[in-house]
């Protein structure tokens, strides 16, 4: 049982608290200047914990902050730690709230509570990965924390979409008796929508029928869904009819969303329009987001009305209207091919927004790409860099594609040279037909060192194909060079050769 712990931090326990932050890389005490030090001498102990929380840089800035907690002997309580660190968590400031934590565990006036067990295990996947996580769960005792421990490791196995490691945790937990609420059957059926093992889906349902495991929305939500994959509308109605009959469960939009989409994908318009209209009503006044799945469903149905009426309409609920949101209504008026419009809420974003968001504009960078419209590609581009918006790898690849179609290979390889320079941070990829192409581009030019170059590069990235080697071959051969390099990149990514290839690699030996 958790209660309230209060200490008072000595001499040499506030250093091992210090030095335990400061373990992790970044900034020093020195970066904190005078003038932070001084403002903080002057909060309340209350302002103080705030400060903590609200700073932009946690891992320099916190660490003097509680450094001078811990040196002026202040007092901590558990409960505090445990609201520092679960908001540190929210700050994605993984490392220090797990040091929180594990000083927390180790102090003999503390004990964790089932909760703390649950954020520490999340905190151990982020920082520290899956295996420490299962070691954890190992050693921890009590079974009201391993029930709050579990679900955050089998997310984690979830969000891995590893279902071998993920069915066998939750045989595990079956014997145990740990399965007692539906989150950890949702999460299984998640992971089997995500895999299309939808029949597995099913079962989940017939095993929480038998062991009297009780239904919720997100699991009625699920079942409707593998549902519609597997057998059609028909038994999708009867899920859905079973839904109402269960006194349980309250139905909302999520789930007249969820009908509608089946009845989208099998084409039957009138019932999906039906049952939105149903969902519309049900729609919260402080939530925006079930407007954004209404408007995603009717730009499926082609209402353009629609998307726009429902987007003035989200307008009304309170809070900030995110780039995410922009993102949303932009992606639906240019699937419905309403440039103009997407053009409109695209300045009343920039009108909104100070920061620049290039996920924004790339919305209507890859409209007008597709649509052939290149000028207006390229100004955005500029107008976009203009405003303080940095290009992402998705940028150049859009640009890319548009410069390869209209011809204008020299741009379009050197959007690929600074889309390459951005891949040690992301896991992108050209496409297929891009990078056949600009090889393509090379060997019509008859430029040996530029194809060269190029292979050696996409060859290090990791996705040099066989249609590559074979036209850098045929270069070689036309050209009279020695095609050392060339042999040996295709021995080490193990292409499996065809009759031609075979041919041209027998044609340069000799």
């Amino acid at each position: 049982m958790a209660f309230r712990s209060v200490v008072k931090l000595q001499p040499e326990a506030a250093n091992r608290l210090w030095r335990s932050l400061c373990s992790y890389g970044g900034p020093t005490v020195g970066a904190v200047d005078e003038a932070s030090r001084e403002f903080i001498k002057t909060k309340t102990k209350n302002d103080f914990k705030r400060e903590i929380l609200e700073l932009k840089h946690p891992i320099g800035c916190a660490t003097t902050v509680l450094r001078r907690w811990a040196d002026n002997g202040r007092e901590v309580s558990s409960p505090e730690l445990r609201r520092f660190s679960a908001k540190l968590l929210k700050l994605n400031r993984f490392n220090h709230a797990l040091q929180i934590m594990d000083w927390l565990e180790s102090h003999p006036m503390f004990r964790l509570s089932p909760a703390d067990h649950a954020i520490k295990m999340e905190l151990i996947i982020k920082v520290k990965g899956l295996m420490e996580a299962e070691d954890y769960f190992q050693n921890i005792s009590g079974t009201a924390s391993r029930k709050a421990a579990c679900f955050p490791l089998l997310r984690g196995y979830v969000e891995g979409r590893d279902t071998e490691k993920a069915e066998a945790f939750m045989a595990k937990l079956n014997e145990l008796g740990l399965i007692v609420s539906p989150h950890l059957c949702n999460l299984m059926m998640k992971l089997y929508m995500a895999t299309s093992q939808f029949g597995k889906v099913l079962l989940v349902i017939q095993e929480m029928k038998r062991n009297r495991i009780p239904l919720d929305v997100l699991s009625y939500n699920l079942w409707m869904n593998a549902s519609g994959e597997i057998s059609g509308v028909k038994s999708v109605e009867k899920v859905y009819a079973e839904m109402m009959r269960d006194g349980d469960v309250q139905i909302g939009w999520s789930s007249l969303c969820t009908l509608a989409n089946v009845y989208v994908k099998s084409g039957k318009f009138e019932k999906a329009g039906l049952v939105l209209k149903s969902a519309e009503r049900k729609l919260s006044t402080c939530n925006r987001l079930g407007y954004l799945f209404l408007i995603t469903q009717h730009a499926s149905l082609k209402n353009k009305d629609e998307v726009l009426r429902l987007w003035e309409a989200s307008k009304a609920v309170g809070g900030r209207i995110t780039c995410a949101n922009y993102i949303c209504v932009l992606s639906c008026l240019v699937k419905l091919g309403d440039l103009v419009e997407a053009e409109r809420v695209f300045r009343e974003w920039e009108s909104n927004h100070g920061k620049y968001d290039v996920r924004v504009s790339n919305v209507l960078l890859g409209a007008y790409v597709r649509n052939g419209l290149m000028d207006k590609a390229e100004s955005l581009h500029l107008h976009t860099m203009e405003r303080g918006g940095c290009p992402n790898y998705k940028t150049w690849e859009i640009l890319m594609e548009g410069w390869v179609k209209s011809q204008e290979m020299e741009k379009a390889i050197g959007a690929m040279k600074t889309a390459f320079s951005m891949l040690k941070d992301c896991h992108w990829r050209p496409s297929d037909g891009i990078v056949i192409a600009i090889a393509k581009y090379f060997e019509k030019n008859g430029d040996v060192e530029g194809a060269l170059w190029y292979v050696k590069t996409i060859h290090d990235l990791g996705f040099a194909s066989l249609p590559v080697y074979k036209l850098l071959l045929r270069m070689h051969l036309s050209s009279q060079k020695p095609a050392f390099d060339i042999l040996q990149m295709i021995e080490n990514d193990k292409i499996e050769m065809d009759n031609e290839a075979r041919a041209l690699v027998r044609a340069v030996k000799e």
